[in-house]
């Protein structure tokens, strides 16, 4: 039997221009009298290609004499049912997720290369770009909890005219997502809400990659390198915590995360329709009851060696730690002017007044707002600028050494924004 490599090269040229026509016309991308017009033929002959592509698949398409047809052709049904497939209901799906769902919910057990090369052929998705140059790909850490990526990605996840931000945070080492979020902007008040999420859950790591997106670093001059020493709102809770954060100064020097944001893009908005997702809340409940596990079932890889550089975070006021912090100064009547309000300031049993004090103004995660004086918690309120007596009183009692403002769950829907502080 006569392999395929064996054929003339312009045979096999031809065979492919052939079977592309082909493909295209039992795709319905074209009729099967323009096939016979762009190959040159008659619609007899056409009628008469068709027939031997069907009995003999691709090796019909040779010259007869050229050899036998190969026995591990794929029928013509098989082929019509994969391309119908893609067309009425994969359509959006890229090659590599279409062929996994051919295996697991239609066991059609074909390889990647032969899925590819025919909806290609058939037109139903375009050819892969030639790649670039050589670069060197950098190793993953050994250990979880050494490395991590933030980073968002804008794009039109639910297929409409909407577009949304997916906050992503993943481990260097295994690939591991440990929080993925839809947001209606990527800011520093969401950012603080998905490493909060993380330090709960996993605990303190060692350091953080990220661009150098105007709430991870300041620079001074556009294009030019950071200012380490003028820390962004995000940059000052980190080093509360003692963890390294390290800017990036090139989309390939981010390549871990840039690949991951492909996978994401090439898969979540087909999952979301898939599972009837229209809104940020669904969404993000389909992420975190269901999607999260399954995308870190299918593509986490396993650490270079065992262990995990994470541990126990100690602090207890984690909510002030991820809060937004502005220095402000008591008027005579102890109030606070911040964010257009004004903030009274209740009397304190270890001083008379703190008129003419420097305190710090928090913006919480969850809208609230609260003052603190050192250690000391002195006033919390509503959004609204609104005392809130119980927690206020709760808090004054507690004495110094003790955290001013206890850990409360992250809200499962962050907002999307919170107001700018008037500096």
């Amino acid at each position: 039997m006569r392999s395929m490599f064996s054929y003339p090269k312009a045979a096999m040229e031809r065979a492919m221009k052939v079977q592309e026509v082909i493909l295209r016309a039992m795709a319905k991308k074209i009729t099967w009298w323009q096939a016979a017009e762009i190959i040159g033929i008659s619609d007899r002959q056409m009628r008469r290609w068709r027939e031997r592509y069907e009995a003999f698949g691709y090796d019909g398409l040779f010259d007869r004499r050229q050899g036998k047809p190969s026995p591990k052709r794929v029928p013509v049904a098989r082929v019509e049912q994969v391309l119908g497939l893609y067309r009425d209901r994969y359509f959006d799906l890229n090659v590599r997720h279409f062929q996994e769902k051919l295996q697991h919910e239609h066991q059609i057990e074909l390889s990647y290369t032969w899925v590819k090369l025919a909806l290609q052929g058939a037109g139903l998705v375009r050819r892969g770009r030639k790649r670039g140059v050589h670069r060197q790909r950098r190793p993953r850490r050994p250990l979880p909890g050494m490395l991590l990526h933030i980073d968002g990605s804008r794009h039109r996840w639910f297929q409409d005219e909407r577009w949304y931000d997916l906050i992503v945070i993943l481990d260097d080492a295994t690939s591991e997502i440990y929080y993925a979020q839809l947001v209606e902007e990527e800011s520093t008040a969401t950012v603080m809400a998905a490493l909060r999420a993380v330090v709960e859950r996993q605990g303190l790591f060692c350091a953080l990659y990220s661009d150098r997106g105007s709430h991870f670093w300041l620079t001074p001059k556009a294009g030019e390198a950071v200012d380490p020493h003028r820390l962004t709102q995000v940059g000052r809770a980190l080093r509360e915590l003692g963890i390294r954060m390290i800017p990036a100064y090139s989309p390939q020097a981010r390549g871990r995360s840039e690949r991951n944001f492909g996978t994401w893009q090439g898969r979540l908005p087909q999952e979301l329709r898939l599972a009837g997702c229209t809104t940020l809340a669904q969404a993000n409940r389909f992420l975190r009851e269901h999607y999260l596990t399954e995308f870190n079932r299918r593509f986490r890889v396993a650490a270079a060696q065992r262990g995990s550089a994470f541990v126990p975070c100690p602090q207890r006021d984690l909510e002030r730690v991820f809060s937004l912090q502005f220095e402000r100064t008591v008027n005579r009547d102890n109030t606070v002017s911040f964010l257009n309000l004004r903030l009274q300031i209740e009397p304190v049993p270890w001083r008379g007044s703190l008129a003419g004090c420097s305190v710090t103004a928090h913006q919480h995660l969850d809208g609230t707002l609260s003052l603190s004086y050192g250690p000391h918690g002195v006033g919390r309120y509503d959004a609204a600028g609104m005392p809130l007596a119980a927690k206020a009183s709760t808090e004054l009692g507690r004495g110094r050494g003790t955290a001013p403002f206890p850990c409360n769950p992250i809200p499962k829907t962050s907002p999307a924004h919170l107001a700018r502080a008037q500096l």
